[in-house]
């Protein structure tokens, strides 16, 4: 109910965020979507921030930023799964570029494993790289937000953290993680007055970036797989808009309605769209 109302109100929005000054940091920048939301906020007069531990694909993204009309990029090699990393390349940050304004947290991975092949290290890793980078890089740089009442903590979650999917169980356990702790965090900067700050979930289906690899969907009608650049366009207004949740596509709305709808349905659902028989392409391949 929620979703719909503030949906509505985002149709005619009284206001949108202009970027013009701001210091956008962005995880997992080298490519797919982490890259795109780079690109579309390089006109927008922001000073950037990038992070990979793909040094080659990050100096491209810089240079098609600076193609882009960025007038101020900087490019990071940081492994967002270690802790110690994040908090030595936020330190250098803060010291030759300032407090970062807008935090986009995007890195992640998908392993696309079953439970049972699993092992203890990729559930690990998973969520090193999946959830607890996001709380590494909130704690080093949410509190210069608190300090000045103004921010934007920016975190892409996923569809998959909604509703558990078959092959990604430490993917969709590290994504529901985000989501709860993004609102949790919410509730306390509202609650402490700290209004100023904004945040924004992003709850997409799959997109064809490489970490879905070679993922297809069997009903793109319902259940497309959007390629980065529309992606990045749809993210980067949910910001402008100050959008609390963003959930692309539409039809990813059901997922959200577990509370409501019997388990049974949601996993007729998933055999209509044949999700199970596409994980196994995309990730049952040796």
């Amino acid at each position: 109910i929620f979703l719909l109302i503030e949906n509505i109100f985002c149709i005619f929005p009284l206001r949108k965020k202009s970027f013009a000054g701001e210091i956008v940091l962005v995880t997992g920048s080298a490519n797919g979507i982490g890259r795109q939301v780079a690109l579309k906020l390089a006109p927008l007069g922001v000073t950037l921030v990038l992070w990979d531990i793909d040094d080659e694909g990050n100096k491209e993204t810089s240079r098609l930023a600076q193609q882009n009309g960025a007038n101020r990029v900087f490019v990071y090699h940081c492994d967002c799964s270690s802790r110690e990393d994040v908090y030595e390349q936020a330190d250098k940050v803060r010291k030759e570029v300032g407090d970062v304004t807008i935090l986009i947290n995007n890195a992640g991975r998908l392993i696309g494993k079953k439970f049972f092949d699993l092992t203890d290290e990729d559930f690990e890793k998973t969520f090193r790289t999946n959830f607890f980078s996001q709380v590494w890089t909130c704690k080093a740089f949410l509190p210069a937000m608190v300090a000045c009442n103004r921010g934007h903590l920016v975190s892409t979650a996923s569809g998959a953290g909604l509703l558990g999917l078959y092959r990604a169980t430490d993917y969709c356990a590290s994504k529901s993680a985000i989501i709860g702790m993004m609102e949790a965090i919410n509730s306390e900067l509202y609650h402490g007055g700290k209004r100023g700050i904004k945040t924004t979930i992003i709850c997409p289906y799959f997109i064809s970036t490489r970490l879905s690899k070679g993922f297809k969907s069997e009903k793109p009608c319902l259940f497309p797989v959007y390629d980065p650049e529309y992606a990045a366009s749809r993210i980067v207004d949910a910001i402008k808009k100050e959008k609390f949740y963003l959930i692309m596509p539409p039809a990813v709305y059901l997922l959200g309605l577990k509370i409501f709808v019997p388990r049974k349905a949601v996993l007729f659902l998933e055999s209509y769209v044949k999700f199970p028989e596409s994980m196994d392409k995309a990730f049952g391949q040796k």
